[in-house]
């Protein structure tokens, strides 16, 4: 018999423990009251008859005090009940009291790359690190059921941001109604913000807004340029009336009054660009966030928007000066750029934006790039038109959604939280048998399904008062006082999100092909996927909540996966002998497959994620092959909704080297020119998840960044 251990380990059946745990209840009782050898011997044989394949620990020990009430020996009973919670207290308290202290002295692994873009030497990002390890303990012990902490704590699922989770408030992520609060003003802890009259104030006001929300919620944000453009023409109007009065010519007003404006853009979008990367929030961090360049949004401001694209554009390429005074890669803030008949052709009024991005690509790895056309073909509302819209943050996307006045809505909406399946371990756990396959995968599923109800709960129980910026002055809603959040999670006004892991490996192991395999392999894991939708379908008509397949951008989680399938399973070949397992959908990073293959196969199984996930490829230095960018830009338009292109851009402080750090064997950073191994003397930049990572990574992201193939060379093009 096996026994099932609070962190999800099978151990072998061992009576001695009981007999250790009875004899120390023992001790605390008279001897009246003590349970004999003989009576022992009983529990023990009840507990072996059971014939049980498997019992969790919490089942024999209700098994020992049901015992110990029939034999009457209540006191000892007590007794046992006590040992058995006190010993659970030092477990956790110990637990949780240790993680701190390794975090403070700097020794916890999980800690210190648990993010790649917060440093967790630093005060601000220590103080919500040990915020984040008191409210886990909190959500371990109090809020969530043993199960779920158990299939979490064995990797069977990953219940994500849990040291969030004891603030009933907070939620993931969301598109910010950054118009709403501009237009008609807003307020940041108790000081009115009034509408702005020019660009360069509306961009200032901005950075304080994006960080304000930020710091009320845990995942990503994504503003839109568009909501900027109309200040543009506000500060153009001003100069206009300023050079009016000086006895000018029209053409002489009209020239000065463009060279200001250009100016205006010029240093609204560094300031925007500086404070952004400067500004942190309550989480230690620079705001995740994305900013959506979509000329599509507007007819009325599309000439003003166009210029800010191109600011925002030319100011990425030229990138920010580090310590050093050298320009690198910032890593934010993510930049969307919409493909649309007006910039995907030579032809097309705005194609050079779509050349000045190629150059940025090339460069900065940004902008990602979203299809308008694809995305309308994907994304129909209940009027059945195409919408497009961006992601919030990295990848997750809302599901379509007319207000009541018949207009889409999108900004000002959010995403409830992730649940996420571990697809490797039911296709193990299944033993490659199909049957049991789907009979394991339909009880995980509700097993995150309960996960995502009690998320949802918790969040049902917040008001408005808990974050006024949020709920009260426009970001998300603008809800009177006391109000309760309950409407906006209900009715496909927010999402929440079924994330998935390990589809590759998944797939390899019940049918010994990869899911780009066009027999088998691809039909298998497109049935898989299938299951997850149809699952969230279900569970959405029942309870009016819009769940949603979700490509999880498993950052630190695809190394404990990764562990946690090993101690369960053992090394198995080509699963579980690396130290990740492959995020979403995804190609594995090993799987030597050309670009527009990869682009092609995954748009498939990106179509059926419609919660949110994006696509990438890998390519060499392109800064010289602009035409090869382009070539990939224009199938992705065509092709899939959402991906992006990774290169690589990299400095070495102690000899100036500009090019790509390498990884040694042993999953060390090194410079390939002076050999420089000191991560703060190097500025390395990589796409991680989604978004951009450059404080270095834990070992199983770092093997699997070692173990990317190019899909794309020089001579593709």
């Amino acid at each position: 018999m096996k026994v099932i251990k609070r962190n999800g380990m099978f151990v072998d059946y061992d009576p001695s423990k009981i007999r250790k745990a009875i004899d120390a209840a023992n001790k605390e009782v008279k001897p009246k009251e003590r349970a004999t050898r003989d009576e022992v011997k009983e529990i023990l044989s009840y507990i072996e008859g059971l014939g049980e394949e498997r019992l969790r620990v919490e089942e024999i020990q209700d098994i020992i005090e049901e015992k110990l009430m029939e034999f009457q020996h209540f006191a000892l009973a007590k007794k046992y009940i006590i040992y058995r919670y006190k010993r659970a207290l030092v477990r956790k308290s110990n637990t949780t009291d240790l993680a701190i202290k390794e975090l403070i002295d700097g020794e916890n692994e999980y800690w210190n790359t648990e993010n790649s873009n917060k440093n967790a030497r630093v005060v601000t990002t220590q103080r919500d690190y040990i915020a984040g390890i008191t409210s886990t303990d909190i959500t371990r012990r109090f809020l969530l059921p043993e199960d779920i902490v158990q299939a979490h704590d064995a990797g069977i699922i990953h219940f994500h941001d849990a040291d969030y989770f004891a603030q009933n408030a907070l939620h993931n992520c969301d598109l910010i109604n950054l118009e709403d609060m501009l237009q008609n003003g807003t307020n940041i802890n108790g000081v009115m913000i009034e509408k702005p009259h020019r660009f360069l104030t509306a961009m200032t006001i901005a950075t304080q807004l994006i960080t304000a929300v930020s710091s009320s919620q845990y995942g990503g944000a994504t503003i839109s340029m568009t909501h900027l453009a109309p200040f543009v023409r506000d500060s153009y109007n001003r100069y206009l009336k300023r050079y009016q009065n000086h006895g000018l010519t029209d053409k002489q007003v009209e020239q000065f009054a463009k060279e200001d404006l250009k100016k205006e853009i010029v240093d609204g979008v560094q300031t925007f660009q500086y404070q952004i990367n400067s500004m942190t929030t309550t989480n230690g961090q620079a705001p995740f966030l994305s900013v959506c360049l979509y000329l599509g949004e507007t007819e009325e401001y599309k000439e003003e928007l166009a210029m800010i694209i191109e600011e925002v554009l030319k100011q990425r390429i030229q990138g920010m000066k580090n310590e050093k005074g050298v320009y690198i890669t910032p890593a934010f803030p993510k930049l969307l750029y919409i493909l649309e008949e007006d910039n995907i052709h030579e032809n097309s009024k705005y194609y050079y934006l779509t050349k000045l991005a190629a150059e940025c690509s090339a460069k900065r790895m940004v902008p990602d790039y979203i299809s308008e056309k694809v995305m309308k073909q994907l994304k129909i509302d209940k009027n059945g038109n195409g919408q497009c819209y961006p992601c919030m943050g990295c990848r997750s996307f809302l599901t379509p959604y007319v207000d009541e006045n018949g207009k889409p809505k999108y900004y000002g909406r959010f995403n409830q939280g992730v649940v996420t399946i571990n697809l490797v371990d039911v296709a193990l756990s299944s033993e490659q048998d199909m049957q049991k396959f789907w009979k394991i995968f339909d009880e995980r599923l509700e097993l995150c399904h309960r996960a995502l109800q009690i998320r949802h709960k918790r969040l049902s129980n917040a008001t408005s008062d808990v974050a006024p910026i949020l709920w009260q002055h426009g970001a998300l809603a603008r809800l009177k006082k006391g109000e309760s959040i309950h409407d906006l999670l209900h009715n496909g006004y927010s999402t929440i999100s079924l994330g998935y892991a390990g589809l590759y490996e998944c797939v390899k192991y019940m049918t010994g092909k990869s899911h780009t395999d066009n027999g088998v392999g691809k039909e298998f894991g497109l049935a898989v996927m299938q299951r997850m939708n149809d699952k969230c379908a279900e569970w959405k008509k029942a309870e009016k909540i819009d769940y949603s397949v979700y490509g999880t951008p498993i950052e630190a989680t695809t190394y404990k996966f990764a562990k946690a399938l090993k101690k369960r399973f053992g090394e198995v070949e080509g699963i579980t002998d690396r130290n990740y397992i492959t995020n979403s959908y995804h190609v594995p990073v090993f799987e030597q497959i050309d670009a527009f293959s990869k682009l092609k196969i995954e748009s498939e199984f990106q179509r059926l994620s419609p919660g949110g996930a994006v696509s990438y490829i890998e390519a060499p230095n392109l800064t010289n092959n602009l035409d090869a960018v382009m070539q990939v830009i224009k199938f992705i338009y065509d092709n899939i909704m959402y991906a992006e292109i990774n290169t690589k851009s990299d400095y070495c402080q102690e000899c100036g080297y500009s090019g790509e750090m390498k990884i040694d064997d042993n999953y060390e950073w090194y410079c390939p020119n002076c050999g420089n191994r000191n991560h703060d003397k190097m500025n390395v930049a990589r796409r991680t998840c989604g978004y951009i990572g450059t404080n270095f990574w834990n070992k199983g992201r770092t093997q699997e960044i070692k173990e990317r193939v190019l899909h794309l060379d020089n001579q593709d093009a």
